[in-house]
């Protein structure tokens, strides 16, 4: 019987293609808020922005690099809606996070009740002119 092997290997190189690295606007997973706690902890002394679709929660973190947490209740509509939101503001985070402002912050977004009818443009326009720094 002929059997199969499979191995699993992880390469983090990156290279340059023009200005950018390869790499550089991926959504690593240390990027991420996880735990309770750390939600509580942005919610607790974090600032708070209103916008039209979103609630962002803004805290300074003591890390060398942002980090996001997504929010997104019942009343925005059923489980792939909800996804589907989720899914945008990640692709918002990952494309967007080297032009927000310093100090690096954990954030916390929390989309409102007709955030599903958004699509990611939308949602940056809304959404980076508050996390931008002075132009």
């Amino acid at each position: 019987m002929v059997g199969w092997t499979y191995t699993k290997t992880l390469s983090l190189q990156f290279h340059k293609v023009g200005d950018l690295q390869v790499g550089e606007f991926s959504f690593k997973k240390y990027e991420r808020l996880r735990k309770q706690k750390e939600f509580f902890a942005v919610k607790k002394e974090g600032t708070r922005i209103h916008t039209k679709n979103f609630v962002l929660l803004i805290r300074r973190n003591d890390l060398p690099y942002y980090r996001l947490g997504i929010i997104v209740s019942k009343k925005v509509g059923n489980a792939v809606v909800r996804n589907r939101v989720k899914r945008c503001l990640r692709e918002f985070f990952r494309l967007n996070k080297n032009n927000f402002a310093p100090p690096p912050s954990d954030i916390v977004i929390i989309a409102k009740k007709g955030a599903n009818r958004l699509k990611t443009r939308a949602i940056t326009e809304e959404l980076l002119p508050r996390l931008k720094g002075p132009a």
